[in-house]
């Protein structure tokens, strides 16, 4: 894994990192799990989503309603892995965050390349804050 930090002193990075990685694996267990509630709690009130489909859902309404619609009922069963690939500060309390995200299927895999622009809050929670989730095309 990358670290680029910035403005932060290494101590304060690695604890960080390690919460912006614990929130990334919150991500994962979410979607093996196919638990809205857990996922939803990750987010920023004013948060900003972008699907793998190109669909732009602003707020946590937005992206409330559409996660519990879509999460529950995804035909794939549950086999999938995320990886903080990239984590860069651009500020000590704003991170992009680059993730591999793998779903694995019985004779198929796909790959995401999600970016998560975290911020924490003054609580020292990081919240998903503006992601965007792009599909990676696979090889012909």
């Amino acid at each position: 894994m990358v670290h680029m930090t910035t403005g932060t002193t290494a101590h304060a990075a690695d604890a960080d990192i390690e919460a912006i990685e614990q929130v990334v694996a919150t991500v994962e267990h979410s979607q093996q799990h196919k638990d809205p509630d857990e996922f939803l709690g990750l987010f920023h009130p004013d948060a900003v989503w972008t699907t793998g489909g190109g669909k732009v859902l602003i707020g946590l309404d937005a992206i409330s309603e559409f996660t519990r619609r879509v999460l529950p009922a995804a035909d794939w069963d549950g086999k999938v892995t995320y990886e903080v690939v990239h984590v860069l500060f651009i500020r000590p309390d704003v991170a992009a965050v680059k993730v591999r995200q793998l779903y694995l299927t019985p004779g198929e895999e796909s790959e995401g390349a999600p970016l998560y622009v975290m911020s924490k809050q003054d609580d020292g929670r990081w919240l998903l804050t503006a992601c965007q989730n792009t599909v990676v095309p696979t090889e012909s």
